[in-house]
């Protein structure tokens, strides 16, 4: 006999159907049977569910796995059970890896290895290009029947403007998303934002341009191509402002921002903390709270982990020479319930950033309450626990936030 349970008390929260409002909520054989006043089936069991939140389970448009690729960093199978313990059950997988999702082969291996974990659901981003090298386009329609989302080229450049114009020409032609994480190489030689704390620390900068130069380049294309475009991982005020004009112009195109971009600033790197050497880098605190009204204004569409675990070797070199790059799955929901803690942010608008405005870029019928398969949380926004390295699932312990307590933990998955 399936059980049927209720939980009782809870804040539902599903931005799909605009509920937020405490009710009953009923799940059976796992799955969301009824809410609210149809919440009148027979049970089995009775839970009390006062103070916690229901949601539909997260969407993530920028994970890193490590897998393809030397495993010394983590797997498929350690990532996305940290993943699913921190409430993500949909991840956007990017395509550097090693090798590059470059052809469908590559993306169904992806695909079948999650399937094989159980634990949470990838979907891969193809390569624009062949190998990521910018001269060729790679086989687009293979990746498209393959299971890839969309296309990418990460952050690797392309060989000339033109040779991006066709790309994009081409995956328009096939009703392809082009993810961009927009960056000039020529611009970004450097370890960390180019401000005071870069020079006083002695460290080449990264300045804003060489995200918005990147970014106003493709926004140009886009309006050329009609393609639809996600911008992703944006870290300065002057992306949001280009991400609201082209909007506003009808483009179709959407954003995200990692989430420890809206907590943290280059003052976060003081003393050489790798632990802080991301990319694109920490910015000033004007853009901070940019990004912060970029989100809250739904110029910024959603919020990613940028999630990149590291082995513990790879940021004990000189800063400079450190791998960039941050574990963050598993803060993402604490750090976001801080934003609604401080009134920066409100708990409607969050759950929708890392549900429902993912799934739509992704173009998944994921992030509602009411959609199969989906994933239902139960979250306890008021839990306290402390970053370790025996508390954090994922295999890359290099987490900013090490040794502090956060508050806000996933409680359950329901279904």
């Amino acid at each position: 006999m399936n059980q049927v349970i209720r939980y009782t008390g809870a804040r539902v929260i599903d931005p799909a159907s605009g509920l937020d409002l405490v009710r009953d909520v009923i799940i059976s054989d796992g799955r969301l049977l009824a809410h609210g006043s149809e919440a009148s089936v027979t049970v089995t069991e009775t839970h009390s569910a006062d103070g916690l939140w229901i949601t539909p389970a997260f969407v993530d448009l920028c994970a890193r796995l490590r897998e393809p690729g030397p495993r010394q960093h983590g797997t498929i199978a350690s990532e996305t059970r940290a993943a699913a313990a921190a409430g993500f059950r949909h991840l956007a997988l990017p395509p550097d890896t090693h090798p590059v999702i470059d052809h469908g082969a590559m993306a169904v291996q992806v695909i079948e290895k999650a399937q094989a974990a159980g634990h949470a659901r990838v979907y891969p981003i193809g390569a624009l290009t062949r190998g990521l090298e910018g001269k060729s386009l790679a086989s687009m329609g293979g990746l498209k029947s393959a299971g890839c989302i969309g296309v990418g080229q990460a952050r690797q450049p392309v060989a000339s403007v033109e040779t991006l114009l066709r790309c994009l020409e081409y995956a328009g032609s096939l009703g392809l998303t082009v993810f961009f994480s927009p960056e000039e190489l020529s611009l970004a030689t450097g370890s960390a934002h180019d401000g005071f704390m870069a020079a006083r620390l002695g460290l080449t900068g990264i300045p804003d341009t060489a995200e918005t130069v990147a970014l106003a380049t493709a926004l140009l294309l886009v309006e050329q191509t009609g393609v639809r475009a996600h911008f992703g991982q944006l870290s300065c005020k002057a992306s949001v402002e280009l991400i609201r004009i082209a909007k506003d112009k009808g483009l179709a195109v959407t954003a995200d921002v990692a989430m420890h971009q809206l907590h943290l600033t280059d003052a976060a790197i003081d003393g050489f903390n790798a632990m802080a050497h991301v990319r694109p880098p920490l910015r000033r605190e004007t853009d901070r709270l940019a990004l912060i009204e970029g989100v809250r204004a739904g110029v910024i569409d959603a919020i990613c982990s940028d999630h990149q675990p590291l082995n513990a070797s790879a940021k004990l070199a000189p800063f400079a020479e450190a791998l960039p790059g941050m574990s963050t799955l598993e803060t993402v929901l604490p750090l976001g319930l801080a934003l609604v803690e401080s009134g920066q942010l409100g708990a409607g608008r969050l759950i929708e950033a890392l549900t429902l405005s993912p799934a739509h870029v992704m173009g998944l019928d994921v992030g509602r309450l009411e959609a199969a398969d989906a994933g239902v949380l139960l979250i306890d926004p008021q839990a306290r626990w402390t970053v370790t390295a025996d508390s954090l699932l994922s295999a890359g312990k290099n987490s900013y936030f090490l040794g502090q307590e956060l508050q806000g933990r996933v409680r359950a998955t329901l279904a």
